[in-house]
Order: C-alpha cells, then structure tokens, then sequence
C-alpha cells in the first residue's frame, strides 16, 4: 500500500458508519482532504458535514468531487456494509483506484503505536470508550476509535496524542485479524455473525488466532471462563483482575479492584449492569498494564457517563424511566434485563425490540424468546434486514410466537408512541441495532409533552 504520508485525499464509501466516521474524523483532523458516501442522511452525517467532510448520498459517479477523480495520492476506503454493486464504488474499482477496507486501515494506522485492541461479540464499544477515556483522563498520548457515541466527547473519536491508539478489534469478517496489537482484551466469545463464520467453533478459533496476535500472555486480558490464555477478569469470582465488595451507592456501583500488583478501593462507577462492570474492570486493568497511574484511575472512572445506546437513560423520573440500548443478542438481552432488573427490581418492565438480521434471529430463534420471556411486556417490531435478504418463515411474527411474556404483540414503528403511552409499565425499553435508533429522539419528545416528564 501506498504510504500514507504521501495520501492527500481520503474517500470513504459508507461514511456514516460508525467506525468509518470514526476515520474520517481522524484524517481530517491530520489535515487530508476527506470525502464520503453514505446511501441516508443520519445525525452523524450531519456532524460530518458541520465538521467540513462534504458527504453525497446519491450513489452515482457524478457526485465524486473533481478532486477524487485523479488515482493520484487518493486512497478510498470502504466497508463491508455497502454492496460491491455500489455505483460509485465499483466507478474506483474500474479505474484502478487504491482501495482498503476500513479495518486494514485501521490495521496500518495503528502499527506505530502502541495499540490497545478491545475484541468481543459484545463489550467492545463500552470497553473501548471506558479505556480511551480513562487514557484521557490521565493526560496519555491517546487517540481512540470508538464504535458508539461516548457521552463525555459526543464523538466516536478521542483525541489526545497518537503514541496510543485504542480501537476495537471487530470480529465480523475477521476484520480484528487485520491488527497487530501490544495489549489485548476478550471480553466474550459467544456464537454471533454465524452467516459469515459457520459455527460457533470457527468463531471460537478466530479468537484464539487473534488472542495469540499478542507477543505476551501477560497483555491479554480475558473473561475469565473463556477458553484462552492471558489474564483473567472477573466480578466476584476468583481471577487476576476482579472486581470486590460490590454494592449500590446513590444509583451507581462502588466496589474494589483487585490486581497482581495492587489494590484500588472505593471505585465509583455509574453504568448499571453486572456486565458493565466487567467491562470497567477489563479497561482498568488495560491501562495500568499501558502505564495509566494508578493514582488519576478513580476519579477518571468515576468521570466516565456511558456510550449512547448502550443503556442510555433518555427519560428517569419517579413515574417513568426510558431506557435506549443496541443490544441485538440474546446474551446481551439477558445482561440488559440484569442491569435494569438489578436497579428496578419492583418495577413492570416494559420492551420494545427490533430484531437485527434475519440470519441472527433464525440461528437464535429459541434463545431469543428466551431472553424476551424476562419482561413484562413484550412489544416487537418487523425484523431489520441491514445487508441481508428475508428467509423464508423467519419472522418477528415467529419469533414472537415462541416468547412467553404476560403482554407480547407486534406493531409497525409508526405505533410506538400509542404503544408507549398506554403502557402502565414504568420502565420502558427500546431496544435493537437497526433503524429503531432513528425513532429515539422522537418518541421520547412525544413522551415527554404527553406525561410531562
């Protein structure tokens, strides 16, 4: 590949993606001239553009900028979520352009640092943004790519020197192979993205192959009943690194961290969710191993205030909560009912859950329902297709015959709000990784003008 020194432009076909954004941001900042695509306009596309990266949503050729359509120092960087049938990007393949997938680049940006990578089929995005912020916070050279908004930036991206990198090592199409990381985690392991890989052993050994990446056994840090070698994390089990004498001060988490090495007492943390703290526990751990003083570590974890979408609180009121999650597995539907069971223990319990993929909800059909059955209400929505076509008999109408909840039935987006409203539960869920996150913002306006919350 060219040297990257040498690329004046940047086009990224998929920009407003949440790990392209990500690198757009980043190149931009380095001072590239930086283009995109993306096939809808979103809030983070309208962030791009305020920013000064100009993005097209009209996939035809005669959208690229004169500027990219010389092959000379432009490289064009894609990913797997838009169609090789893409017009414009097949335009770049035709001509002989330079192109990478986004997780090469990443790949080859990183090299130089030391790289931080947070690997997992659920934890990435929290423990990521956790990492990167507590790297912040304790004034280290950190750039961060992150996969979720973090609320302490309002960015997916942090920057604050490049001698760090932090960025989250995906699975789906290996890409995580791609990296050549200094410290690494595995926060879980379980069977996901079984339409690329096959089965859940093909899964397990990608893992392993990008566990063994690392040159030391003492920079991986792994959930502690995974099948891997490094250090293990825990919450209130026996293991290297493990979270103590947990308890529940003013609606957050306070607990001990115990290391090899040392002990940090009376940590604050405000995410809910056994889960999320295991997360905390792995990105502590992380950066005491990169150097983080164990001195600046309380306060900047006590500082961190989550990732959008993951457990947002949007609405929390004596008389209503409202609750936006990207859960989209049944294991991450079962850590979401933890957390907010854990907190609201009395409380009706009220989802709304957009099925993502039509592969992921036949593969786990049974465990969705599973999952689902915890709740009290039950409301779900069409399944979201993303880049698949429909299989036949794979439904949210099936799905939603095999749930067992006192109150299931399934609605059109349109009627949420209705949906919502009449609902006696207090505590309310949206949940998913499609579109339902577009419904967000307006649904807790409507809620709020109609309950005066």
């Amino acid at each position: 590949m060219t040297n990257l020194e040498n690329i004046e432009t940047l086009y990224f076909v998929g920009i407003g993606g949440i790990g392209m954004s990500a690198l757009a941001r980043y190149f931009k900042m380095l001072g590239k001239n930086v283009y995109g695509y993306d096939k809808t306009s979103t809030e983070l596309t309208d962030e791009l553009i305020s920013e000064g990266i100009p993005v097209v949503f009209l996939d035809a050729v005669s959208e690229i900028p004169k500027g990219v359509l010389s092959k000379e120092n432009v490289l064009v960087v894609r990913t797997p979520a838009v169609s090789q049938n893409n017009s414009i990007l097949k335009f770049f393949y035709s001509e002989g352009f330079e192109i990478v997938k986004r997780a090469e680049l990443l790949g080859i940006i990183s090299k130089n640092s030391l790289c931080l990578a947070v690997a997992g089929t659920h934890g990435k995005t929290t423990t990521s943004a956790i990492l990167g912020h507590l790297m912040a916070e304790c004034n280290m050279p950190v750039t961060a790519f992150l996969g979720g908004i973090a609320e302490n930036y309002n960015s997916n991206f942090i920057f604050r020197g490049s001698q760090i990198m932090v960025v989250e090592a995906d699975e789906f199409d290996r890409s995580f192979l791609q990296l050549t990381p200094d410290i690494a985690c595995v926060t879980s392991m379980d069977a996901d993205h079984l339409d690329i890989y096959g089965d859940a052993m093909e899964v397990n050994n990608a893992f392993l192959t990008f566990s063994r990446l690392v040159d030391k056994e003492e920079n991986v840090f792994i959930k502690n009943d995974l099948p891997l070698l490094g250090m293990t994390v825990a919450v209130e089990e026996a293991a290297d690194y493990e979270a103590q004498n947990i308890r529940i001060v003013d609606g957050a988490y306070c607990f001990d961290l115990k290391t090899p090495n040392l002990r940090l007492n009376n940590l604050t943390y405000l995410l809910p969710g056994r889960h999320n703290l295991l997360n905390a526990v792995m990105a502590l751990g992380m950066a005491l191993r990169a150097g983080a003083s164990k001195d600046c570590l309380p306060e900047a974890l006590a500082s961190f205030r989550g990732v959008k979408r993951r457990f947002s609180y949007k609405i929390r009121t004596d008389n209503l909560v409202l609750i936006d999650d990207y859960a989209h597995h049944p294991t991450e539907l079962d850590a979401l009912f933890q957390a907010v069971d854990e907190m609201y223990p009395e409380d009706c319990k009220q989802i709304v859950f957009q099925p993502h993929l039509f592969s992921r909800t036949r593969d786990f059909g049974q465990a969705f329902a599973k999952s689902l059955s915890q709740f009290d209400e039950v409301v779900l929505l069409d399944i979201y297709p993303a880049r698949e076509e429909p299989i036949d008999g794979i439904t949210s109408q099936w799905l939603l015959d095999q749930v067992e909840a006192y109150s299931k039935r399934l609605v059109f987006k349109s009627a949420l709000p209705e949906i919502l409203l009449k609902s006696k539960c207090r505590i309310k869920l949206l949940v998913g990784a499609g579109d339902i996150g577009a419904e967000v913002s307006s649904i807790t306006k409507k809620l709020r003008y109609e309950t005066g919350n």
